[in-house]
């Protein structure tokens, strides 16, 4: 299984939990990146080109660490994080804001920045450690000439996380390092290190190692660090696959650039935590047979989304606190909770519903995937994905063994290329709906690193109102010689590996949204131009194509020349037929609008007889105006205004 841990105490978390616009629980998360510095560290990589500068694994973990800070300040507001180096000759364990922190010394370890939400002050000291602008760098990380202790490191972070981030759902310690036996055959300091890495696991850590291969020795986790990093648990609401992903960053053969860029890329697929989009929901083969998952979102489209409001009317921008207030439209009262009920119109009447009711009306029963039977994946067309998918995986917090039921059931549909039908309700008061539930396999990227786990997806089905008639048109083939030159220009447009990847395009709008708020937070020169990674490369389209494009043309033209030469000559007049000679006639007469009184009669006949619907938007805009009523909204709205006009006045 994966490597993770059982979820902390829910009860005493549940006000770190908030709900997001998507209507699932948003964790908290709180990361300490803890970077060690020794001379293997600090030694520079050969670059491959007279343009790149070597770069050392320590430095580029602090760039790491400074990238996910600046991305964190301006996406995740609420979020932790702290840099703490281990192995320096310097020991510090408070920040400058503080004068001690329980007099308690860790040698050799240096806390770089606090865990706590990271300001403008962090992520600009983390930036001179990265662009050696700092005068203290070489005093930071100067290494230790004595062996540190791999216990008082985990000691080191447990005390940060509990006096910081007591109350965090999620809370990580991410490990970069590449001396993959610490201490050697010092089984007392061994034994210590696993005690330590013990209450981090009580605590609800998890620790994630960053292993950095030497030139000349790949990393071998077995001789110390599978002993302090735990296996995970199913119902870990971090967990996103059913089997483990351990990564490796190597650095042998590489320079700078590229071991920044594993790096990079290895921590960004950890430094979001998985968020539950529903938790605990019964899987049902049958009666008295079920297994209990849990669903993520896992694909969702980026977009710019207000965490707050600044104000910007005092001294310094401050973040405004909103409150709302409810009043009466005609004595301007404050209108209490329990007085206000909701109303639907029938039949020209309001019918008022109290809460219980309303939730009975909404109640379709317990959130519950029932499967209803199997069909061949071929069954399912394209046109069938009109929603949002959800991810499903295991949980064994209500049905012990709920994961090896699951992985069977997975594995059985892939081999057999099978698909679920089941009934889908994810939630209470969610509408229930038919879904398809598909199996999919792991995929991993270049560097071994996860991108999909395996599992199961829930494609909502469409019914038969969502689905539109395609309109009919009448095609025309292409000739073979035609369709055979686009081939070749096909083929040389392909993407590598021919898979499309949304990660290394990202939203340009998005990105150049927080690259504005990230230069006003950081007193930045605003930027220019945003970097948009979905223009396309022209230069490379044309030295790739632009031949084989140029050949399509000359056989579209030939082909063209062909067609027309096949055709019977006709006359221009022949053509045009013999009413193309007659004069045109005159315009037709417009037609007269209708009287406001026969509109007004028209108007109230369709009233009667509920019919209102048929009248056009500028009719029902017509008589509004003519009525001294507002004309704002979609037609629906100004249908009801109308009703209630003709309710008032008969």
């Amino acid at each position: 299984m994966a490597d993770n841990y059982p979820p902390p105490d829910e009860d005493a978390l549940q006000e770190e939990e908030e709900i997001d616009d998507v209507g699932y629980k948003s964790v908290k998360d709180a990361v300490l990146f803890a970077i060690e510095v020794s001379d293997s560290m600090l030694e520079a990589r050969p670059a491959s080109s007279d343009k790149q500068a070597p770069e050392s694994p320590a430095k580029a973990a602090i760039k790491c660490a400074y990238s996910l800070m600046q991305q964190r300040i301006i996406s995740h507001p609420k979020d932790m994080m702290g840099v703490l180096f281990f192995g320096t000759e310097a020991s510090k364990f408070y920040t400058e804001n503080e004068d001690s922190r329980g007099d308690l010394a860790y040698p050799h370890c240096y806390l770089f920045t606090d865990l706590d939400i990271p300001d403008a002050d962090d992520v600009k000291k983390l930036r001179a450690m990265a662009e050696d602008e700092e005068d203290t760098v070489d005093d930071v990380l100067a290494p230790s000439k004595e062996h540190v202790s791999m216990a008082n490191v985990l000691f080191c972070a447990n005390q940060i996380f509990t006096s910081k981030a007591s109350n965090f759902l999620s809370r990580r310690l991410f490990i970069v390092t590449d001396n993959d036996n610490p201490h050697g055959a010092d089984r007392a300091m061994r034994s210590a290190a696993t005690v330590r890495a013990k209450d981090l696991y009580d605590l609800g850590v998890i620790i994630e190692l960053f292993p950095i291969s030497k030139v000349d020795h790949d990393f071998d986790r077995s001789k110390f660090y599978d002993d302090i990093i735990y296996k995970t648990t199913p119902n870990d609401p971090q967990t996103s696959g059913l089997t483990p992903t351990l990564t490796q960053v190597p650095t042998s053969g590489g320079d700078g650039i590229s071991l920044l860029n594993s790096l990079l890329s290895s921590v960004n697929s950890k430094s979001v935590p998985r968020r539950a989009l529903f938790s605990n929901v019964p899987l049902e083969f049958g009666p008295n047979f079920k297994i209990s998952v849990t669903g993520y979102l896992i694909f969702k489209k980026q977009e710019p989304a207000r965490s707050c409001y600044i104000w910007l009317g005092g001294e310094k921008p401050e973040i405004a606190q909103g409150t709302t207030t409810q009043m009466a439209e005609d004595t301007a009262r404050t209108v209490e909770k329990g007085e206000i009920r909701k109303a639907y119109k029938f039949g020209g009447e309001q019918v008022s519903f109290t809460i219980e009711e309303q939730q009975a009306l909404r109640n379709f029963g317990d959130p519950v995937i029932r499967i209803i039977g199997f069909k061949p994946i071929s069954s399912l067309p394209i046109w069938a994905s009109t929603k949002h998918s959800t991810f499903i995986y295991p949980s064994e917090e209500d049905f012990v063994g709920s994961t090896r039921v699951f992985s069977a059931l997975q594995q059985k549909l892939l081999r057999d290329q099978k698909i679920g039908i089941v009934w889908f309700i994810p939630r209470r008061n969610a509408a229930p709906v038919l879904a398809a539930m598909l199996p999919g396999p792991e995929k991993m990227d270049e560097n071994d690193v996860q991108i999909t786990p395996p599992g199961m997806w829930i494609l909502p089905l469409p019914f038969a109102d969502d689905i539109r008639q395609n309109p009919e048109t009448n095609l025309v083939v292409a000739p073979e010689p035609l369709i055979d030159h686009m081939r070749t220009v096909v083929q040389q447009l392909q993407l590598p590996k021919a898979q499309y990847d949304p990660r290394k395009y990202p939203n340009p709008s998005l990105q150049w949204h927080y690259r504005i708020l990230q230069a006003l937070a950081l007193d930045e020169d605003l930027p220019e131009q945003p970097e948009d990674k979905t223009i396309p490369r022209y230069r490379q389209i044309d030295k790739r194509a632009g031949d084989y494009v140029v050949e399509w043309g000359e056989e579209l033209e030939a082909q063209h020349r062909k067609l027309f030469a096949e055709q019977p000559k006709t006359s221009t007049l022949a053509k045009r037929g013999p009413k193309a000679t007659e004069p045109l006639a005159e315009n037709p007469p417009k037609k007269v609008k209708a009287e406001k009184g026969d509109q007004a009669s028209d108007v109230l006949n369709l009233y009667h007889s509920g019919n209102l619907s048929k009248l056009t938007l500028p009719v029902l805009k017509e008589f509004l105006t003519s009525k001294s009523l507002s004309t704002a909204g979609k037609k629906a709205d100004l249908i009801e205004r109308v009703e209630e006009y003709f309710d008032k006045k008969g």
